[in-house]
C-alpha cells in the first residue's frame, strides 16, 4: 500500500499542530486548534506541544466477525491496565501530581494537564524530558529505583551481596530501600492491583476465541501476569496463526531504564494483520541467515544460533496501552526480546502501516525539502520509509546476541547496560539500509532505486534526531550521522545549510558502520561503547541547524484511537 511521494513540500500540508483526521485520500484535515496559552517555564509550553500533532486514526474494521470485535475489545481495556502500570513506572508520584494539576486554578491548567497526558507525567520526552511542571527533573532510573539511588550504590550493594545479582537485574523487578537495605520486589507483587484486573481480562478474551493459537497466547499471556514467567507465552505468541488479530502486551523494552537498562516497562500493541500485505513481506525473511552471512566481520562476530523463522506481519494499529502511547509513537516493533525464544524461534517483525504513513506525509516528506538539496530531496520515497523500517526491525534479529566475554556466557543487553539500546537502535538503522542493498543485488528490490533509498535513509536520520539524542533513537540516529560525515558522505552548502550527498560514499559508510557497531557488540566491552558514543553520538552546528529549519513540523503524531471498535 505504500506509494512513491516525491517533492512534497511544507506548504502541502497543514503542520500547525492542530488536530488532523486521516481521510480516505491519506491526507490530513485539519479539525481544532487548540487555544494558544504560554507556560512561565524556561520554554514555550504550547511550542512543544505544537511539536506532536493529533491524528485521528479511522481503521477499517468492518471485515472482523462479532467473536474477533469482543476478543479486541477485552484486549482493548487490558491495554488501559498497560498504561496504569507504565504511568508509575515513570514515576509512582504521577497520579498526585496529575490531581494537583488538575486541582489548580493555574492560567494554562488543561494545557499542563494535555501535556502530562501525553507524556506520562511532567517530563516532555521530546525536550530531553524537561519538566513543564514543578522543577523535579526525571531520575534516570525512572521509578525502577529509588529516586536517591546512584549507579555506584547499586553496584557497590551487588559486589557486597553477590547472591542479588539476578533478582536485582532481573527485567521484572523494581529496586527499593528496606531500612539501611535495597531490595528487589517482583513485578507481580508490585504492579498486583493493575495485574490482577489485566490477567483476567486476558482469561475472559481467551474464553471468547475459537483460535486454539490466539486461545493458547492469551491464556498463557494471563498466567505471565501473575508469575513474571514469559517465556511460554512469548513462545505462544510466536506461533500465532489464522487470525488477524496481533496483540503483543506485557512488559517489553527497556528504553525508559534509563539508569542501567535493565527494566522492562510495561506496554501494549492491539492491530488487525492485513494477509495481503504480510504475505508480500514474507519473503524476505527467507533471506535472513544470507543476511547474517552477508555481514561485513569476522565469521566470529556473526550468529547462526538464533532463530531464522521471524515471521512478519503487517498490521494497521486499533488501540495501545503502556509505553507504546507517550511520546514518539512507534511504527514498527521486533519481538520478543527474550534471546531464548529468538535462537529457538526467532523474533517477529510486526508494521504499524497506519502510523507509518502518517508520518511519512506529516513529517518526513515535508522535511526533505529543509534537509537536502532540492536535486536529493526529489528522491525521498514513502516505499523506501516502509523499506527500511521493515529492515530495520529484521536487522534487530542480525548479530550479536549472547556472546561470551572472558570466558562467561553473557548478552551484549548485559555487558553494554544503558548504552545498548542507542548502540542497537543505531545497529538496526545502518544494518537496515545495508540489507536493502542486499536485496538490491539479489534482485528483490530495483537498484536504479538506490539514491531514493539512500536519500529517505538520511532524512530518517534527522526525523529521529528531532527526538532528542537523549533518547535511544535519536542518539543512534546521531552517530550515523556522524560516521557519515566522517567517510565524506555529505557536503553542506555554506549558503542555504542544506546536504548534497554522495551516494557513492554513502555506500561504504553505512557498510562501514555495520561493521564497527557489530564488532563493538560482539566485543560486549562497555568502556569501548561509551567511548564511541562520546565521541559519536552528538550533534555538529550543521545538523543543529538543519533541525532548526523544520521548526514548522511536527516532530511526531499522536494517534487518536476508539476505545472500543
Amino acid at each position: 500500500m505504500s506509494k512513491t511521494v516525491i517533492g512534497l513540500t511544507a506548504a502541502a500540508i497543514a503542520l500547525a499542530g492542530g488536530y488532523y483526521y486521516m481521510s480516505s485520500q491519506g491526507l490530513p484535515e485539519p479539525i481544532a486548534q487548540q487555544e494558544h496559552q504560554t507556560a512561565e517555564h524556561a520554554y514555550d509550553l504550547q511550542t512543544q506541544r505544537d511539536k506532536i500533532a493529533k491524528v485521528k486514526m479511522d481503521v477499517d474494521t468492518s471485515f472482523l466477525t462479532d467473536e474477533e470485535r469482543a476478543v479486541i475489545n477485552k484486549l482493548n481495556e487490558a491495554a488501559e491496565l498497560m498504561s496504569e502500570i507504565y504511568l508509575r513506572q515513570r514515576s509512582e508520584d504521577n497520579p498526585a501530581i496529575r490531581a494537583e494539576i488538575a486541582a489548580s486554578d493555574a492560567p494554562n491548567r488543561e494545557l499542563l494537564l494535555d501535556m502530562f497526558d501525553l507524556h506520562f507525567g511532567p517530563w516532555d520526552t521530546v525536550a530531553e524530558s524537561h519538566p513543564f511542571y514543578g522543577d523535579t527533573e526525571m531520575p534516570a532510573g525512572a521509578a525502577f529505583y529509588p529516586a536517591d539511588m546512584t549507579k555506584a550504590e547499586f553496584e557497590a550493594w551487588l559486589e557486597a551481596h553477590p547472591k542479588d545479582k539476578e533478582a536485582f537485574t532481573s527485567l521484572y523487578t523494581v529496586i527499593r530501600r528496606e531500612g539501611d537495605k535495597l531490595v528487589a520486589i517482583p513485578y507481580r507483587e508490585h504492579y498486583r492491583e493493575w495485574l490482577e484486573p489485566a490477567a483476567k481480562l486476558m482469561r475472559e478474551a481467551a474464553d471468547i476465541t475459537t483460535n486454539p493459537s490466539l486461545k493458547k497466547f492469551l491464556t498463557l499471556r494471563a498466567e505471565s501476569f501473575l508469575t513474571d514467567d514469559y517465556f511460554e507465552s512469548e513462545m505462544a505468541w510466536m506461533d500465532l496463526k489464522d487470525t488477524p488479530i496481533e496483540v503483543a502486551i506485557g512488559p517489553y523494552e527497556v528504553y525508559t531504564d534509563g539508569m542501567f537498562g535493565y527494566k522492562a516497562a510495561y506496554e501494549a500493541f492491539i492491530t488487525i494483520k492485513n494477509p495481503e500485505e504480510s504475505a508480500a513481506l514474507a519473503r524476505y525473511k527467507d533471506y535472513l541467515r544470507d543476511m547474517e552471512a552477508n555481514l561485513p566481520v569476522d565469521e566470529s562476530y556473526k550468529n547462526f544460533k538464533r532463530g531464522f523463522e521471524s515471521p512478519i506481519a503487517a498490521t494497521y494499529q486499533i488501540h495501545g496501552g503502556g509505553d507504546n502511547v507517550p511520546g514518539v509513537q512507534t511504527i514498527a516493533f521486533n519481538l520478543p526480546n527474550d534471546e531464548r525464544v529468538r535462537e529457538a524461534k526467532g523474533a517477529k517483525k510486526v508494521l504499524l502501516n497506519n502510523v507509518l504513513e502518517a508520518k511519512f506525509k506529516l513529517i518526513l516528506a515535508p522535511m526533505a525539502e529543509h534537509i537536502l538539496a532540492p536535486s536529493d530531496a526529489e528522491k525521498l520515497m514513502a516505499k523506501y520509509m516502509a523499506n527500511e523500517t521493515l529492515f530495520h526491525e529484521l536487522s534487530h534479529s542480525l548479530g550479536p546476541g549472547t556472546i561470551t566475554v572472558d570466558g562467561v556466557e553473557t548478552t551484549v543487553n548485559a555487558q553494554l547496560k544503558e548504552l545498548y539500546s542507542a548502540i542497537e537502535e543505531g545497529k538496526a538503522d545502518a544494518m537496515g539500509v545495508y540489507n536493502i542493498l542486499f536485496m538490491m543485488e539479489k534482485g528483490e528490490l530495483p537498484k536504479a532505486e538506490r539514491n531514493n533509498l539512500l536519500a529517505t535513509y538520511f532524512v530518517g536520520l534527522f526525523r529521529a534526531m528531532r527526538f532528542g539524542i537523549d533518547e535511544a533513537h535519536g542518539q543512534g540516529a546521531a552517530f550515523q550521522y556522524s560516521l557519515l560525515k566522517e567517510d565524506g558522505a555529505f557536503t553542506t552548502d555554506p549558503e542555504t545549510g542544506r546536504f548534497s550527498l554522495d551516494y557513492d560514499k554513502m555506500e561504504a559508510a553505512v557498510t562501514d558502520i555495520v561493521r564497527r557497531v557489530v564488532m563493538l557488540q560482539g566485543d560486549g566491552n562497555y568502556d569501548a561503547a561509551k567511548a564511541f558514543l562520546d565521541t559519536y553520538g552528538k550533534l555538529d552546528d550543521a545538523a543543529k541547524a538543519a533541525i532548526a529549519r523544520t521548526a514548522d513540523i511536527p516532530v511526531d503524531i499522536q494517534p487518536e484511537y476508539p476505545s472500543k471498535i
